[in-house]
């Protein structure tokens, strides 16, 4: 068997519901729904050894994937990102050993490529034909790029300061854009009246159950990256938090599987002060999140007020012994200078507040020197230009004093 896929479960009631039907959530509650496979078989063929001579891309581990027949199982190129040491950074702050996973290396620039490689392709394997998606841009990306890959309409409604280079490359793809007034959650609720009216499947943050199964795949790759091992913390930006919930539920599958142990890193959740809804509701003790109103920061990616996954990502992090933390948007400016000047990787905002999270969390003795810390580098800084302020000297090569000019650029 390609998939053992088995059923659909809720997060929230525990009803089940067959794999063979279009679905989006919960029907009984309307919470997230989770994919489910037989992994005692699964563990049989998704072996150490097996694992050895596959390509390093996204269905490498299809035994636990959604997908059923391998001729829908749409790829680019995703998965097998880079895992660097950053040394200098790590000494910068007091880290022994502190790592960088940079999804940046995936299609389109972003960890999103993983989620909607594996929603698009389930989507299409029950016989979608539009797809849907309000997202604040790299998401949107991805997903125009793989429903171009399978022959598929895409339907994109983004806010309208979402990045240019992320409009564009929608455009590029041949997805249908539309710009709306607002944040992502106006987005959501424009796409829902579309894809209500036009049949088109919508395939947002968690409210279907095959994009989870896409992100959980930095998971099982970092596990398996580390020697069949997990580190001792994840730092990452959460905005409708998939990422963080896809690899809390692969850690939970690779131990039944007999690949791991029951050691978990704490999960750390960042997100940017002025839009905190985890981590507001994480400070009081809560398990849902209040939706945050006014949210603004320079970090689209994380500009997310309510997340219909709140409760699956703030379980993640008190099980983990984690924490949320809420960092301003000069500390993420000053985060992707860090990064890029001591390491050479240059990623986008959002990483930028894992920088300094980390940063914030060895000052304060949460994490210790010790500590093997693992930053996720979502997306590449590329694609967000429009954040560096550049004013930068004309030399002229006539000028007799042109070394004395540059000396003075930088004075």
């Amino acid at each position: 068997m390609y998939s053992f896929l088995t059923h659909l479960e809720c997060t929230n009631c525990g009803e089940q519901y067959p794999t063979d039907k279009l679905i989006t959530t919960c029907p009984a509650c309307g919470k997230v729904l989770y994919a489910r496979y037989d992994l005692a078989a699964a563990a049989k063929e998704m072996t150490k050894e097996a694992l050895v001579g596959r390509p390093w891309n996204l269905w490498r581990y299809h035994e636990i994937m959604p997908v059923q027949n391998p001729v829908n199982a749409l790829t680019l190129g995703e998965g097998g990102t880079a895992l660097l040491n950053t040394p200098r950074l790590g000494k910068h702050f007091g880290f022994d050993k502190l790592i960088v996973k940079d999804e940046g290396g995936n299609p389109t620039g972003s960890f999103k490529a993983r989620g909607l490689a594996s929603a698009v392709s389930r989507a299409k394997e029950l016989g979608v034909s539009a797809v849907s998606i309000p997202s604040a841009g790299n998401a949107a990306a991805a997903m125009s790029a793989y429903a171009a890959n399978g022959g598929l309409e895409a339907y994109v409604f983004m806010p309208e300061d979402a990045p240019a280079v992320m409009k564009a490359e929608c455009v590029t793809y041949g997805a249908k854009v539309y710009l709306v007034k607002g944040l992502i959650n106006d987005a959501g609720k424009i796409g829902k009246i579309g894809c209500d009216a036009r049949g088109w499947f919508d395939v947002s943050t968690l409210k279907e159950p095959y994009r989870a199964e896409g992100k959980k795949t930095m998971g099982l790759e970092l596990a398996e990256q580390l020697g069949w091992r997990v580190p001792d913390a994840i730092i990452y930006p959460t905005g409708g938090g998939t990422g963080i919930v896809g690899m809390w539920k692969a850690f939970d599958e690779l131990e039944k599987m007999g690949l791991i142990g029951s050691k978990r890193p704490k999960m750390i959740v960042v997100q940017a002060e002025n839009c905190a809804p985890i981590v507001r509701a994480f400070e009081r003790g809560e398990r849902f999140a209040e939706p945050w109103q006014g949210a603004h920061t320079v970090a689209p990616g994380i500009r997310v007020p309510g997340a219909i996954g709140d409760y699956l990502i703030l379980d993640s992090v008190r099980e983990s012994d984690g924490t949320c933390i809420a960092v301003s948007d000069d500390e993420i400016l000053d985060g992707v200078r860090e990064l890029a000047s001591k390491e050479g990787i240059y990623a986008s905002p959002e990483v930028g507040a894992v920088v300094a999270a980390a940063k914030n969390l060895r000052a304060s003795g949460f994490l210790k020197h010790e500590d093997e810390t693992v930053l996720f580098a979502t997306g590449a800084g590329i694609k967000h230009t429009e954040l560096v302020n550049v004013d930068l000297a004309v030399l002229d090569p006539n000028d007799p004093n042109v070394l004395d000019a540059i000396d003075h650029a930088y004075a």
